[in-house]
């Protein structure tokens, strides 16, 4: 191997982690982030996702963060971007097995698919604030590199992993079935099929059987019922979305863009003599095609799809280099991914909230600092034990509070027009079950920014004039102001904190 390589390999562990500890303590906060990690603490004191709370992924994300508890306790939302952003570098790092394994240019196949993956700072955002990408990533990579090995226990576990990925995220349970066909028509793989069926099949088993028994119609309604609810307003803006959900793509993954549409002029997308190349390729567009056909397809849903569209790229693009100009190459995709990560939207984020006509809006502080100084005021007006009464449930997780018995989806608990029976037996509050809430809570403090009581679900509609001065006096009926925090939290918006009046 040139010695150039574990050079330029270490220049990108360090750009990477840079990244990472830049969006861990600067990138803009996001609301999932708060249900997520209240789903986490949820589960650590013992209730069980659907049937206890509202929750609408699969349920291995607030299993495992449950485990991990302590230290999201200990240290916040910062505690979840931590454990975050190391599943989500654990991703990158099984890719590079990955294809380390899988290609002749070993080292080279390594630091390229790191360099795309890692050191991409929409990436890196992406699986280092607290959403369930980064874990299922890391199940997806580590599945994978695992099927490399080609032994019977790898190949469980493989499975098994694979599974696990799917429970996390239910859009990547498309890659059990691809995998499945593609090691019953691999001749020399002989029986593998059935011990990655085994090993995926049992773990699906194990990850969703208890919930359809415990909750059936909670768990599909989580599953399936929430996200086919969402409504986009007619085709015209559905359109709109499927076609921004490709721009956005092409504008987070360049490079990759670049380098695919490369080797599509050269050759077909599959590698010379290594059929997991084609694996790799029908996994990653399987996964992007289940989220092009979702009623609102956000971009950032690709992060789950890219560490295998990236593996799959590279061993692609590695047998199509002459020796000679393979570690120019490599120089040239690190000296583009720095370009590319410093000339982002992401890193802009990390100081400037916006633009006010020419005048740059530069945060006085981190967002991450501004939730800490909410929490503090929470805390300072509150006792231990509490409940909080609000939507922006990262200020409970920060503030180390409880919120009111269905309102643990944060702004998307609220279903105005859902009858009484269903949002008890689905623990979300309709219009009259959020009004009673907000006139007979307990809670010494309250606290609201421009999301809470704003969004009505399933349509992800703005809450109706009508219901939002209900709503609004109910609450101050009750509540009287205690501080106001601009330019807090998703979209930076004004947080106003309430203390229970005293007659109350």
């Amino acid at each position: 191997m040139n010695k150039s390589v574990p050079i330029i390999g270490s220049l990108a562990l360090i750009l990477a982690l840079f990244l990472n500890v830049m969006n861990l303590r600067h990138g803009n906060l996001n609301q999932d982030e708060g249900w997520y990690l209240y789903a986490a603490k949820m589960v650590s004191e013992g209730h069980a996702p659907y049937k206890d709370f509202a929750y609408t992924q699969g349920p291995v994300f607030p299993h495992v963060y449950s485990a991990l508890f302590p230290i999201i306790g200990t240290f916040g939302v910062a505690g979840g971007r931590a454990i975050t952003s190391v599943f989500g570098l654990l991703a990158a790092l099984f890719a590079g097995l990955l294809v380390f394994r899988t290609s002749e240019k070993r080292g080279m196949a390594l630091v390229a698919v790191f360099l795309l993956i890692a050191c991409n700072v929409y990436q890196s955002y992406f699986t280092t604030v607290v959403k369930t990408y980064a874990l299922c990533a890391f199940f997806l990579m580590s599945g994978f590199y695992l099927l490399t090995l080609r032994n019977k226990v790898a190949l469980i576990v493989g499975g098994a992993l694979l599974a696990l990925a799917a429970g996390t995220r239910l859009s990547a349970g498309i890659v059990l079935p691809i995998t499945g066909i593609w090691l019953i028509f691999q001749k020399e793989r002989k029986l593998d099929w059935l011990w990655f069926g085994i090993g995926g099949g049992l773990m699906l088993l194990a990850v969703y059987l208890p919930s359809f028994i415990a909750a059936p119609e909670q768990a599909h309604f989580g599953l399936l019922g929430y996200h086919a609810g969402r409504d986009p307003g007619g085709l015209g803006k559905l359109l709109t979305l499927k076609v921004g959900f490709v721009s956005r793509f092409v504008q987070a993954y360049l490079i990759f863009t670049f380098l695919t549409l490369a080797a599509l002029c050269f050759q077909r997308l599959e590698g010379k003599g290594n059929p997991f190349v084609l694996l790799l390729w029908l996994c990653g567009i399987g996964i992007s095609a289940v989220h092009g056909i979702a009623a609102f397809p956000y971009d950032d849903y690709q992060v789950i799809a890219y560490p295998i569209l990236a593996a799959a790229l590279v061993l692609t693009v590695l047998p199509m280099i002459g020796n000679k100009w393979q570690v120019p190459a490599l120089a040239f995709l690190f000296l583009a991914s720095v370009a590319s990560s410093f000339s982002s939207s992401i890193n802009q984020d990390w100081f400037v909230r916006g633009r006010d006509r020419i005048w740059w809006q530069f945060k006085e502080q981190s967002d991450l600092a501004l939730l800490r100084e909410a929490a503090g005021i929470v805390k300072q007006n509150s006792p231990e034990g509490s409940e909080l009464l609000t939507q922006d449930t990262y200020l409970a997780i920060e503030a180390n509070r409880s919120v009111p018995r269905g309102m643990e989806m944060g702004p998307f608990c609220y279903y105005p027009d859902m009858s009484t029976d269903q949002a008890k037996k689905y623990h979300l509050l309709n219009r009259a079950m959020l009004v009673e809430v907000l006139e007979t809570t307990t809670a010494p403090v309250a606290a609201f920014s421009g999301y809470g009581l704003s969004i009505e679900s399933p349509a992800i509609a703005e809450v109706s004039n009508h219901d939002l001065i209900a709503l609004k006096k109910a609450l101050a009926m009750r509540y009287s102001q205690l501080a106001e925090l601009p330019h807090f939290g998703q979209a930076h918006t004004v947080l106003d904190l309430l203390k229970l009046k005293e007659s109350e």
